[in-house]
């Protein structure tokens, strides 16, 4: 049988004052830093709260409460470790900016893009993340990636298509086609020529 609403708040309110202090110090033992630590006692209590049914009387809830505790440690451990070795990766990958690869008809096609399609896949090729790693970054799944990336390929596809028809347009027979940048015909827009 559930608890009402204030017997389950008075609870919560009795184990957090009896028990906050010694959840702080489990927690700053095990963590790197005093905000790490707190972030830890917080997360512990948003689940005492959730699970307030669960959550034994005061006097006998310091166990129950060093387990969740416990709990949410490890998974900030992970979370942290999952966050360095990411870090480490993009570090000691030369940087790839849009100025290195500048001019091609793939910026600009990806230019063209919506900021969506370009960030993922930005990530994807210039970052050399893999999907799972740019769900990460773009907090998604990587099922949710692998979707928008085929949609995103296929905006790109189309609009690097499209750079390279008017790239050939824009150019001088018998020269190499490249991006247009500019007027490059000599020719105001709209003037007709013979």
């Amino acid at each position: 049988m559930g608890m009402t609403a204030e017997p389950a708040a008075v609870r919560f309110e009795a184990a957090f004052a009896a028990h906050h202090r010694r959840v702080f110090a489990y927690a700053l033992r095990r963590t790197a830093t005093a905000a790490d630590a707190e972030d830890v006692v917080a997360e512990t209590f948003a689940v005492a709260w959730r699970r307030v049914a669960h959550l034994p009387e005061p006097d006998r809830a310091l166990p129950w409460l060093i387990a969740v505790a416990r709990r949410v440690a490890a998974n900030h451990h992970r979370g942290s470790r999952r966050r360095s070795s990411l870090l480490a990766r993009l570090r000691a990958q030369p940087p790839t900016t849009p100025e290195s690869a500048a001019d091609t008809p793939a910026t600009e096609a990806l230019a063209r893009l919506g900021p969506d399609d370009q960030e993922l896949l930005r990530l994807l090729a210039w970052d050399g993340l893999s999907q799972v790693e740019a769900g990460e970054v773009l907090g998604v799944s990587a099922n949710a990636v692998a979707i928008r990336l085929h949609r995103a390929r296929t905006r790109f596809a189309a609009e690097l298509a499209a750079v390279e028809r008017e790239t050939v347009k824009g150019s001088d027979p018998g020269r190499t086609p490249h991006p247009a940048k500019g007027n490059v015909s000599g020719h105001e827009p709209g003037e007709r020529t013979a």
